[in-house]
C-alpha cells in the first residue's frame, strides 16, 4: 500500500519570533497596542503644529530679544492661536504625565498581576530563571519607552522651534520642560523601575498599582519643587538687575540695606536708567538691588542633572528588585 505525502516546501523556514521577548509582547499586547496608538497620534499632531505654526503667532506684544520687564502692548488672541497652544498643551501634558500610566501598568500588569495569578511561578518551571523572567519584562519596555519618548521630545523641540515661544510658555514651565528634553524617557524608566518594584514587593495588582502612583507622584513633585535649584542660579546687582535676559525665569528679587542685608522686596524703580536709579536709591534708602534668575542657557544643564538623577533612582529601584526577587526565589 502506498501513501501520499505532501510535498514539502523547498527554501528556509520562515522567521517565527519566539522566546521570552515575544512572550511579553503577545502577553501585553493590549498595552502595546495602546502605546502605539498614543505615539502615532502624537507624532501626527506635533507634525501638523510644526506646519502649522508660524500662522499662528500673537496679534501685537512682545518680540524675542527685548529686555525683561518688557513693555508690551496688548495681545490680541486668534482663533488658530488658541487651537495651537491648547493643542501643544494637550500633548505636552500626555508626555510630561507619562510616567503615571507606565508606573501604574508595570506594577499591575507587568509584575503584580503575573505573580498574583500565579504565571511568573508557571514560567520559572519552563527552564526560566526568575532573574531572566525579571530582566525581559524589565528590558522589553525600556526599549519601546525609550524609543517612542525620545521621538516624541524631539518631535516636540521641532514643533518648538517653528513657531513664537509665546505659544507654547516659558522653557522653565513644568510642561514644556519634561516633554522637551531627554529628562522625559527618564520619567519613563523611573516609573516603569518603580512599578516593577512596587508589584514584587506586594505580589497583587491593584495595590501595586496604588502604590507605584504614589511613588511616582512623590517623586514628580519633589523634583518639580527643586528644578531650579539643580544648577547654580544666576545673581545681578544694580541696573543689571532691571535687564534680565528674555527669557529668563526670575526666583527672586530685592534690595540691599546700607548695611550689607539682603533683602526680599518689590521694587520701585523697575525702568529706571542710571541716574534716576541713583535717585531711587537714595529716596529708598537702600544701597542696591539684586535680581536672582535662571537664564534660558540653564536649560540643558538642568536637563542633564535630572536625567542623570531620574536614572540613578531607576537603577537603584531595579536593583533592589533583583535582590527581592533573589530573596525570595533563588
Amino acid at each position: 500500500m502506498s501513501t501520499l505525502t505532501g510535498r514539502r516546501p523547498s527554501g528556509p523556514a520562515p522567521y517565527r519570533p519566539s522566546g521570552l521577548t515575544w512572550t511579553v509582547l503577545r502577553l501585553h499586547r493590549t498595552a502595546l497596542y495602546v502605546w502605539g496608538a498614543a505615539l502615532l497620534i502624537v507624532a501626527a499632531a506635533l507634525i501638523w503644529m510644526h506646519s502649522a505654526g508660524p500662522t499662528t503667532r500673537f496679534v501685537g506684544g512682545c518680540e524675542a530679544g527685548e529686555p525683561f520687564p518688557l513693555d508690551c502692548g496688548p495681545f490680541r488672541e486668534t482663533t488658530a492661536h488658541k487651537v495651537y497652544s491648547y493643542s501643544l498643551a494637550l500633548v505636552s501634558g500626555c508626555v510630561t504625565y507619562l510616567m503615571y500610566a507606565v508606573a501604574a501598568w508595570a506594577g499591575a500588569a507587568l509584575t503584580g498581576r503575573e505573580l498574583e495569578s500565579g504565571t511568573a511561578r508557571l514560567a520559572w518551571t519552563q527552564s526560566v530563571t526568575p532573574a531572566r523572567w525579571l530582566a525581559t519584562r524589565l528590558a522589553v519596555p525600556a526599549v519601546l519607552l525609550t524609543a517612542g519618548t525620545t521621538l516624541a521630545f524631539l518631535l516636540g523641540n521641532w514643533t518648538r522651534h517653528a513657531e513664537s515661544r509665546g505659544l507654547s510658555g516659558g522653557w522653565f514651565n513644568t510642561n514644556v520642560f519634561i516633554s522637551s528634553g531627554p529628562v522625559a524617557v527618564a520619567y519613563a524608566l523611573a516609573g516603569l523601575a518603580l512599578g516593577a518594584l512596587a508589584g514584587l514587593v506586594l505580589r497583587r495588582a491593584l495595590p501595586a498599582a496604588a502604590a507605584a502612583l504614589a511613588a511616582a507622584y512623590v517623586l514628580h513633585e519633589v523634583l518639580d519643587g527643586f528644578r531650579m535649584s539643580l544648577w547654580p542660579a544666576v545673581t545681578a546687582t544694580g541696573q543689571a538687575a532691571f535687564q534680565v535676559p528674555y527669557g529668563s525665569l526670575v526666583l527672586e528679587h530685592g534690595a540691599v540695606t546700607g548695611g550689607g542685608e539682603r533683602l526680599v522686596t518689590d521694587w520701585s524703580c523697575v525702568g529706571t536708567d542710571g541716574t534716576a536709579l541713583e535717585r531711587c536709591l537714595e529716596r529708598s534708602g537702600m544701597a542696591d538691588f539684586w535680581t536672582t534668575y535662571q537664564p534660558e542657557s540653564r536649560f540643558w544643564p538642568l536637563q542633564l542633572v535630572e536625567s542623570g538623577l531620574l536614572l540613578a533612582l531607576a537603577g537603584l529601584a531595579t536593583a533592589a528588585a533583583f535582590a527581592l526577587l533573589r530573596r525570595r526565589h533563588s
